[in-house]
């Protein structure tokens, strides 16, 4: 059975397959920078990862964490047990996104009523009831 995804008329960028791209490319930075994030506070296993980002399915988070991987941000090792312990930690270019993450983290706390404000602007109908 396909499932065909819809995209509302003042979403769609002209390609939908392109829609999908720029969608799936900012869940994608929204989450890496959440595991290095977390990271940054220490190793952990893919059990409290999974725990700590709300909204992420376990396929997202497997994919970004695999990014991180080959990207070099992101060092993993599997414990020999049954079942497997497998725990990331940040490699010494991950440590080094430390502090351009908490700058962006700041700079959103500071500006997000601002935003908030802005995207009720865009889509005045988001505001209204059914």
């Amino acid at each position: 059975m396909d499932i065909a995804v819809v995209v509302p008329p003042r979403l769609r960028l002209g390609n939908e397959d392109q829609y999908d791209r720029r969608l799936l490319r900012r869940v994608r930075i929204a989450s890496a920078t959440d595991i290095v994030g977390l990271v940054l506070e220490g190793t952990l296993r893919y059990t409290e990862l999974s725990r700590r980002i709300e909204g992420v399915s376990q396929q997202m988070l497997t994919q970004t964490l695999r990014g991180l991987e080959a990207d070099g941000f992101v060092a993993r090792t599997v414990h020999p047990t049954v079942p497997p312990r497998v725990e990331y930690d940040l490699t010494e270019l991950g440590r080094s996104l430390a502090e351009p993450i908490t700058a962006l983290r700041q700079w959103t706390e500071t500006h997000i009523n601002e935003i908030e404000r802005a995207r009720a602007r865009a889509t005045p109908e988001a505001g209204k009831a059914p």
